[in-house]
């Protein structure tokens, strides 16, 4: 992609705006449905939780100062709109969030959207039953691929507090795989 200052100059400006979003939509679509996808699991929830993150990208963008890369702000948007729907559907089924995680976990065996085998399913249970700070920081390292870095930017937490973090989360993933 282009230089991002000049990027945004164009997804702010009215005569380059749309063409500069398809370009937008384009590179993050993608990596951003796969991320929100690896928290709320289900592909419908997904793709709504999606859409709203690309409507607050395009509605604060002018907002965004440039402290970090524009791949940073809108993982950062869809981790808290992901989190924020989870909250919700908890609320709307006067249940908590880990209820609801628990329940589309042991739906995933029958969902259409996920096709994986019983040991996928599996580390799904696994990973359902980390903290939800590790859960976001094994799924982003492990599945995503991404750096430490760049998970720092995302999360807004430290590097050294990251590893640390991902590391726990190896180690109760390994002996929940390992006794069940």
């Amino acid at each position: 992609m282009q230089d991002e200052k000049v990027f945004i100059e164009e997804l702010l400006n009215p005569k380059t705006q749309n063409k500069a979003f398809q370009v937008l939509l384009h590179e993050y679509q993608k990596p951003l449905y796969h991320h929100i996808r690896n928290i709320v699991l289900n592909h419908d929830d997904a793709d709504d939780v999606l859409q709203n993150t690309f409507v607050k990208v395009f509605r604060y963008l002018k907002d965004f100062k440039g402290d970090s890369k524009l791949f940073s702000w809108m993982y950062r948007i869809a981790t808290n709109e992901a989190i924020s729907f989870l909250n919700q559907k908890a609320k709307k089924h006067n249940t908590t969030s880990e209820a609801i995680q628990t329940k589309i976990v042991e739906n995933l065996e029958v969902e259409s959207y996920f096709d994986g085998t019983d040991i996928q399913i599996k580390l799904q249970k696994a990973i359902h039953l980390l903290p939800e700070k590790q859960q976001l920081i094994f799924k982003m390292k492990y599945f995503e691929e991404l750096k430490y870095e760049e998970i720092s930017e995302i999360l807004g937490t430290t590097v050294g507090g990251l590893k640390a973090s991902y590391h726990h989360a190896v180690k109760k993933i390994e002996e929940y795989m390992n006794s069940n």
